[in-house]
């Protein structure tokens, strides 16, 4: 058993200190410039660790700034072994050190809460914080930029709506006049009348059956921003409420929406009317299994939250999917999906927001992967796919009913899938992504 190493606390000059020949760690002069300054501000914190006769085991850039700032025979504070360690234990030494117990730094939180200029001054490396050099510009000096400055979010595979970044976004997008429940809580309060004349049940049976959905600004404007070009047309297969329409509208897109619902339409006009002064969406009253005769040309976008088979009831149609029985619903939508993609533009992409559903029995039907076939069966392949992450809500109260009698997840997530159709090599032509203000159209006339 090797014998365990103690340490004792004493001093030396800089001039008696010898470096390890085989030091791998290397120090820039930024970060020499920034070290200096911490010494002065705050001190030695570190003790460098040195064996017995004086070899340091870990300090090598301290000793190097504080012999060119105080000269060699400065004195600092040491940590000294009992005894003199072998090569391998300093090699392990010197790796535990600087990638063991100090833990990882947590990117995610550093880009979101941190500019990127602060961490490159703090000693971060441009390319440790994804910056290249195909993002200097040729050499010259830009200004460096968080991640959520640049993409409006981080653009990971999860997109945290619960995060305050994300809610102050939305509040913005709110404060501009958006109402998605318009139209959405006239049909909610139909079908809730209707659950309970059926059932004779109120109260949260009937809040939770008859609920419809409210999609969110923020991951309107991501798609919109980051998978579309500048002044394009978005079709919208399963219009629903007039959030994505206005939005699109608003960042300077043409939108062509279909829904079988002539009130919600009605409802979305109006909304449009009042909010916008031109540019405004297109909404049509149809069955989506025409929509190449209802909504004939050419589209850079397809972007829709399609209805989640019989999860919300939205009428009584039976031309409506959500009234369907699944195998019928399936072939249905397979038909829709690939009627929009034969409109899709080549080299352009698609993105549904959607989340699996549970059948009678309470399995999940696999929804999320009949999405993806039919969109691959339509001639788009998935390209991206995202969790989003949502508020939970009224979740917390409802989830203990559903865990112990069924033993069933409460759920906090919707799947958001983006598709390509084209050669992705053509994906560059999209160039860089451009996050301006709230309301700031892509469109630079």
């Amino acid at each position: 058993m090797v014998d365990k190493i103690s340490w004792s606390n004493e001093t030396r000059k800089l001039s008696e200190l010898e470096p390890w020949a085989r030091n791998p760690r290397q120090i820039n002069k930024r970060q020499a410039e920034r070290l200096e300054e911490s010494f002065e501000q705050f001190g030695q914190v570190e003790i460098i660790a040195i064996g017995p006769e004086n070899q340091i085991y870990n300090g090598h850039q301290r000793l190097k700034v504080l012999s060119q700032k105080y000269g060699a025979d400065y004195e600092v504070d040491v940590r000294v072994a009992s005894r003199a360690l072998t090569e391998k234990e300093r090699e392990k030494l010197t790796i535990f050190l600087h990638k063991g117990a100090a833990g990882e730094w947590d990117f995610d939180l550093l880009a979101n809460e941190f500019e990127v200029d602060e961490l490159v001054e703090w000693g971060f490396e441009p390319g440790e914080l994804g910056i290249t050099d195909a993002d200097d510009n040729e050499g010259e000096d830009v200004e460096h930029k968080s991640l959520s400055d640049r993409f409006i979010v981080p653009p990971f595979s999860v997109l945290d709506a619960r995060q305050g970044y994300w809610q102050e976004r939305k509040s913005a997008w709110i404060a501009l006049g958006i109402k998605g429940e318009l139209g959405r809580n006239k049909m909610q309060s139909s079908l809730q009348t209707a659950w309970e004349v059926k059932t004779g049940k109120i109260g949260e049976d009937a809040d939770a059956w008859a609920t419809t959905s409210i999609f969110d600004p923020v991951l309107c404007e991501l798609i919109y921003r980051w998978f579309m070009p500048e002044s394009g047309h978005v079709l919208d297969p399963f219009a629903g409420g007039s959030v994505r329409g206005i939005t699109a509208s608003i960042l300077g897109h043409k939108y062509t929406g279909i829904d079988l619902s002539a009130g919600q339409i009605e409802a979305n006009r109006m909304q449009a009317d009042e909010l916008l002064t031109d540019n405004k969406p297109t909404w049509i009253v149809g069955d989506s299994k025409h929509i190449t005769e209802l909504a004939p040309g050419e589209y850079d976008l397809i972007f829709s939250c399609p209805p989640y088979a019989d999860l919300e009831v939205y009428s009584d149609d039976p031309n409506d999917l959500s009234t369907m029985e699944y195998p019928d619903f399936k072939s249905a939508y397979h038909e829709i999906v690939y009627g929009a993609v034969s409109m899709l533009k080549d080299n352009r992409f698609a993105c549904f927001v959607v989340g699996d559903i549970r059948d009678k029995k309470g399995f999940y039907r696999n929804f999320v992967s009949d999405t993806i076939e039919a969109f691959q069966d339509a001639g788009a392949t998935l390209y991206n796919e995202a969790i989003l992450v949502t508020a939970v809500g009224t979740l917390p109260i409802r989830v203990s009913k559903q865990f112990n009698s069924g033993r069933k997840l409460g759920k906090t997530h919707q799947n958001v899938l983006v598709f390509y159709k084209g050669d992705p090599k053509a994906i560059k032509q999209f160039g860089d992504v451009e996050c301006g203000d709230i309301g700031e159209s892509d469109d630079p006339q």
